[in-house]
Parts: structure tokens; C-alpha cells; sequence
């Protein structure tokens, strides 16, 4: 069994490689021996400089990349090629087994670890708390707010909603009638002059389409040339205008 050292956050000189290529983002399948040879003699000087005793391995491995970088340096290199696949597949083999190790360390958490069914607690149906009567008072307002909100709203809450103005399509009817009766027509906007609120607007616009449905009176023209005239659309027939049971009411909001 082959015995395995430490030296300083390294444990090997695979481990001290593989460090190195992560570092600096190098390609693992194509390792630039030459810079990584610079970086690996640094990292065993300052080993040495922090008097640290250097193992065997990291010196050897150091003399491999040494070898390695001299046969880069003939024109045919095929032999230090080898020698850098070889290392290549020694580094990914050993980053296989830091990954598997790193996989059984998790699953290994908490597998001896032997635990109970948790007991079901037994209710105490004493309430064993004390307040003081700051905090009774408090509670008891809260109490009795709730109380309050369930019952049914005030009065003064629909004042705002009785107290507006209800306006009723039959009497914008009758407006728009007297407007033309004075007039032989009238611009279709004029008779929302004198509306002064929305309601007015909405029950002066039914009334319109009820008198044109009725062919009491047609609108010709376009945009701000509308106007508003007395009589049928032409061929059409006057159909009675009768308004029966309650009328139509636009309240204002």
C-alpha cells in the first residue's frame, strides 16, 4: 500500500496540479507544460520558504514536468507528447475519484444516526399564563370591536348614496322635445350644455336613442357637425312614443 502524504492544503502532487489547471483555467486536456511547470516550482519554493519538509512525490513529480518540457523542445516531440497524456489521464482519473469521494461523503452524513417516532404531545387543558390588567382591558376591547363589526352598517353610511340626485330619462325626453319644438334643429351637442352632472349626460344621451328609435327625430352629420331634427328618417314609419310602468332613473355617482 502505497503511503500517502500531506503537504500544507495539498495531499499530493496531483492534487497540487489539478489546483493549479483550475486556478488558472487551464485546458486539462491540453496542458501548457511549460507554464504549469513555472507555477508547480513556485508553489515548492514557498513550501520550502514556510519550512515545510517537501515530499519525495512532489519533487519527482516536478522532474517528470522538467523532462516533459525538454522533449516539447525538439522538433519531434512525440515522446513527451506520451508523457503528457499520460499525466493527463493520471489527473483525470484522479479528479474522478475526488468527485466519488466528495459523492460518498454526503450520502455517509447522518447513516448512523438512529432516531424515534416523535410522541404526540398531550393537550393541557389548563391555561397557565398570567396578564396584567392592561393586558385583560386590551383584549377585551379587541373583543368587543369584532363584536361591532359584525352588526349591520349605520344609517349615516348611505346618506351620501339616498342624498344624489336621481334623474330620469323621461324627463330629458320631454327636454329634448321642447328644444325642438322651439327650433327646427339644434346641434346634437347643445343639448348636453346644460348638463351639470353625469347623470344628466347619461339620461340626455337615452333619451336621444329613444326618440330616434321611435323616429320622432333623426341626427344627420358627423362629429361636431351633428344636429338634432324633428321627423322620421326617411321611409321609415313614426312609431308611437309611450312610456308605461316605472321610468328608467340614472342616479349620479
Amino acid at each position: 500500500m502505497d503511503i500517502s502524504y500531506k503537504v500544507g492544503e495539498f495531499e499530493g502532487p496531483l492534487d497540487l496540479l489539478l489546483h493549479l489547471l483550475q486556478k488558472n483555467k487551464l485546458n486539462i486536456y491540453d496542458i501548457p507544460i511549460a507554464q504549469v511547470l513555472d507555477q508547480y516550482m513556485d508553489a515548492i519554493r514557498e513550501m520550502q520558504e514556510s519550512d515545510m519538509e517537501v515530499a519525495s512525490e512532489f519533487l519527482e513529480m516536478a522532474a517528470r514536468l522538467v523532462q516533459m518540457k525538454s522533449y516539447m523542445l525538439l522538433p519531434k516531440h512525440d515522446e513527451g507528447e506520451q508523457l503528457r497524456a499520460e499525466l493527463t489521464g493520471e489527473l483525470i482519473e484522479y479528479q474522478l475519484c475526488q468527485e466519488a469521494a466528495r459523492r460518498l461523503a454526503m450520502q455517509a452524513v447522518g447513516g448512523d444516526l438512529f432516531v424515534r417516532e416523535p410522541d404526540e404531545p398531550e393537550p393541557d387543558p389548563i391555561y397557565r399564563r398570567t396578564h396584567s390588567a392592561d393586558e385583560i382591558r386590551e383584549a377585551y376591547y379587541a373583543a368587543a370591536g369584532r363584536g361591532k363589526r359584525r352588526q349591520p352598517p349605520p344609517v349615516q353610511a348611505f346618506s351620501g348614496v339616498i342624498s344624489r340626485k336621481i334623474v330620469s330619462v323621461s324627463s330629458k325626453i320631454v327636454f329634448v322635445l321642447r328644444r325642438l319644438r322651439e327650433r327646427a334643429s339644434v346641434s346634437y351637442r347643445s343639448l348636453y350644455d346644460g348638463a351639470k352632472s353625469r347623470s344628466d349626460l347619461v339620461a340626455t344621451f337615452l333619451a336621444v336613442l329613444e326618440l330616434i328609435k321611435a323616429n320622432r327625430i333623426r341626427v344627420d352629420g358627423e362629429g361636431e357637425e351633428q344636429t338634432v331634427r324633428v321627423g322620421a328618417v326617411t321611409g321609415g314609419e313614426d312609431i308611437p312614443l309611450t312610456v308605461t310602468g316605472e321610468e328608467t332613473m340614472i342616479t349620479e355617482g
